[in-house]
């Protein structure tokens, strides 16, 4: 099931994704990357959501670490070449756009969490979280093509934010 939902972004990207300025995009790509990387080296031993594949390609996609890496190379680039390629000049559709992405990504959780068993929560993480984390996520893709480095910083703030929240020992560090 992951593989359609890929191939959905991927063809999507395909369609809508601002190709002909793809260099532009390129370090809000790596940044995404690099932060779902972070997340997953910091939260190894204590993860907030995992993804496994029920339907097909269970050979393939045999735990979380294949499928997120799947994500990260097709999803993560399909959209940000559409978020932010499409990205509206008037404030007032800025909201909704961000909005828009927020929603489809957590309607896409929601779905794979209740229906499809493709996404589980661990560790007090719920579909409250993911909404927060989906708004976080969105305006820092946007502050990051427009300022890196207080994309960066907000970012590792969050992190640190959530590893209180969810009161993290560091004794689950490698």
């Amino acid at each position: 099931m992951h593989f359609i939902f890929n191939g959905l972004f991927f063809i999507a990207g395909v369609i809508w994704g601002d190709w002909k300025r793809w260099r532009l995009y390129y370090p809000t790509i790596l940044f995404l990357i690099c932060v779902d990387l972070l997340k997953n080296f910091l939260f190894y031993n204590y993860s907030m959501w995992t993804y496994e594949e029920t339907f097909f390609g269970e050979t393939i996609l045999q735990n979380h670490t294949f499928i997120n890496l799947m994500i990260m190379v097709i999803v993560y680039p399909a959209t940000v070449l559409i978020y932010l390629g499409r990205f509206p000049q008037k404030r007032q559709n800025q909201f909704f756009w961000i909005l828009f992405w927020i929603v489809t990504y957590w309607v896409v959780e929601y779905v794979n969490l209740n229906y499809l068993n493709l996404i589980n929560h661990y560790n007090g993480w719920n579909m409250k979280w993911s909404f927060l984390f989906l708004i976080v996520m969105f305006v820092m893709l946007k502050i990051h093509h427009k300022n890196p480095l207080l994309a960066w910083a907000l970012s590792i703030l969050f992190i640190l934010f959530l590893w209180n929240v969810f009161d993290i020992s560091v004794e689950i560090l490698k």
